[in-house]
């Protein structure tokens, strides 16, 4: 019985030899530069959003006919800017530097990415402020790793946190837009650099909490859905099948991007006159069809909650289409996340058009998942993404949809680096 108390009293004091305390690394130097990374991503997407919104406005008093003349300045304007100030790159030049350029991405170019992509996103273009704010945060990133002098992986995780604070205090999902960050990046099907998972997610929730009291953002969906009950396993089949659809339109988007590719580097010319180009080009498109002038964070509601005939819908969906590739390849800056998204919402309407039966928010969503994951390869944090922006509180549909338009999308990316080894 003694033996048994001593063998007890033993036990406990190897137990107080360890004392409990905090952990050490939440008050490390590497958590502090996450931590302020992220609120400095949230004050540069905070700021960037105020100034675009005044720009949107001022500019969208300009309609009818005048959209036309106003989006050519604006893409001449924001040619100029490139010319003179310097290119600012695109998300395929940001994938490539992270990957193959030791993690850097230089800060250098940021005001000829922030006036331009000002200029195209608020003047109507068909494209989103997703990709320059991932550029601005992530350069940010790496020059404050090159100020407290970091190297190798570290100087890289700290460039993917900064993209995931921008990605993230767009679109209000710390977790899908830490993924993204990463997924974005990927080998073939494997996911890298996972040891920046948690400086990403780290500054991403930082950096929300900043952009979410600069802007007064709410925590509820950005696009309403209407409810959506479970109604059995074929629900997982009808999932799949309007993920196809989408999938198809993925294919679609990659197609017309790369013959408006061919025709503008046809002939070389100044980067300013292929944007104002683009810009006459896509005035005239909202001429006819106003719902596809800009990038679709409103319009997507506007959308799902107009009586737009089947005819006008097929209509809105080809264009919105034409509108997204010109803009890719005239020179326009900005990101084609959120504008693929109105386009997956757009196929997803005309499907229950034309079979009222099915479930709308099902139709809707699973196309919007599908065409996303099939042009930028992640299905992930497409999936986070959606059921956070839309309310969609289903995730295994969803992930059946992005999953389908992974695997069916073209063997080539449109992300041309996705598919080459470091």
């Amino acid at each position: 019985m003694k033996l048994k108390q001593g063998r007890k009293i033993l036990r406990y004091r190897e137990r107080l030899d360890q004392p409990l305390g905090f952990n050490p690394f939440v008050f490390s130097r590497s958590f502090l530069l996450w931590a302020l990374l992220g609120l400095l991503g949230g004050v540069i997407a905070g700021l960037y959003w105020i100034v675009l919104e005044f720009l949107t406005h001022q500019i969208a008093f300009f309609q009818g006919w005048l959209v036309i003349p106003v989006m050519a300045l604006g893409g001449l304007l924001a040619g100029l800017i490139i010319h003179f100030i310097g290119d600012p790159g695109e998300i395929h030049l940001m994938v490539n530097n992270i990957r193959f350029n030791k993690g850097k991405l230089d800060p250098k170019n940021n005001p000829s990415m922030i006036l331009s992509s000002l200029l195209c996103v608020a003047s109507g273009g068909s494209l989103g402020p997703e990709a320059p704010l991932v550029q601005i945060t992530g350069s940010t990133g790496t020059w404050l790793g090159k100020l407290f002098r970091l190297k190798g992986e570290d100087l890289r995780s700290l460039s993917i946190a900064g993209m995931a604070s921008g990605f993230t205090a767009l679109f209000g999902a710390p977790l899908g837009g830490s993924l993204f960050s990463l997924e974005i990046l990927h080998y073939k099907y494997a996911v890298e650099y996972y040891r920046a998972i948690i400086p990403a997610f780290v500054a991403s929730c930082f950096s929300y909490l900043v952009f979410a009291l600069i802007i007064h953002l709410g925590l509820g969906p950005v696009w309403d859905l209407s409810a959506y009950a479970y109604s059995g396993i074929f629900e997982f089949a009808y999932a799949v099948l309007f993920a196809g659809i989408g999938a198809i339109l993925g294919w679609a988007f990659i197609g017309c991007t790369k013959i408006f590719k061919v025709a503008f580097e046809r002939k070389p010319l100044p980067i300013y006159l292929k944007t104002l180009i683009g810009g006459l080009l896509l005035g005239s498109i909202a001429y006819y069809f106003p719902i596809t002038r800009y990038f679709g964070h409103h319009e997507i509601n506007t959308l799902l909650s107009s009586p737009y005939s089947l005819a006008f819908l097929g209509g809105i969906l080809v264009f919105k289409i034409i509108a997204i590739s010109i803009t890719v390849t005239s020179g326009w800056r900005g990101g084609f996340i959120i504008p693929l998204f109105f386009v997956g919402a757009t196929a997803g309407l005309i499907l229950h058009e034309l079979f009222p039966s099915i479930n709308l928010s099902l139709a809707v969503v699973s196309c919007m998942a599908a065409i996303n994951a099939c042009v930028t390869r992640t299905p992930m944090s497409t999936t986070i993404l959606l059921a956070t922006l839309t309310g969609f509180g289903h995730f295994i549909p969803i992930l059946f949809a992005s999953l389908t338009g992974y695997f069916l999308a073209p063997k080539t990316p449109f992300i041309g680096s996705q598919m080459k080894k470091q």
